[in-house]
């Protein structure tokens, strides 16, 4: 297989698993002794064992950082700080790609940065779909109701007003209550209920 002809095998963005390319006719073994050489010769970057990115400019798009994290881990989603980051919910600059997972939590050093996944139970993995990031790239993400209750579950003493403030957690355009009061119902938290007054609280005050 040449470089252009797996470009044409795998998303624009370059990101890609073993699996995506190891089919049809072609022999597992040679294929993966071409990778190494493209990992080798800086055509292919190894994200972790088993998914690569496709280097520009045999890749048409660079990858969104939420795109490499959906593919560094499957069942999971874009959340907590980057997906609040995103919604425009907090003002920090957020240096780690946070997502959560049903699976094991675990934090991925890779050469195309940071990425954390947390652990959560499969009855509250839900309030997420697909939204597009950049124009071509769509990426699983909580909604905002639903990034901030994972947070407030995550984060030890979160109902703590000091903590709740240090957030500097903004109320965006459109934000809907409702479907917060939602999430919080099928959580069944009392932490994350007490948590969510809290905010709302604050959210009136600065009012």
């Amino acid at each position: 297989m040449k470089i252009e002809e797996l470009a044409n095998h795998i998303p624009e963005n370059g990101v890609f698993r073993t699996g995506q390319i190891l089919s049809g006719k072609r022999h597992p073994a040679h294929l993966r002794r071409q990778l190494d050489r493209w990992v080798k010769n800086g055509r292919v970057m190894r994200l972790r064992r088993g998914v690569y990115l496709l280097k520009r400019p045999y890749a048409s798009t660079a990858p969104h950082p939420f795109a490499i994290a959906n593919s560094l881990k499957k069942a999971s989603y874009i959340s907590l700080q980057s997906a609040l980051a995103h919604y425009g919910m907090i003002p920090e600059y957020v240096p780690v790609t946070t997502s959560v997972t049903t699976g094991r939590p675990e934090t991925c050093e890779t050469p195309a940065g940071r990425f954390q996944f947390r652990h959560i139970s499969t009855g509250r993995f839900f309030g997420f779909k697909e939204v597009e990031v950049t124009p071509g790239q769509r990426v699983l993400m909580a909604s905002s109701a639903k990034a901030l209750v994972d947070l407030l579950y995550l984060t030890p003493h979160s109902d703590n007003p000091d903590y709740l403030k240090e957030l500097r957690l903004r109320e965006p355009e459109g934000f809907s209550r409702e479907s917060l009061t939602e999430v919080v119902g099928k959580f069944g938290s009392s932490k994350v209920d007490l948590a969510v007054r809290l905010v709302v609280h604050l959210w009136e005050e600065e009012k």
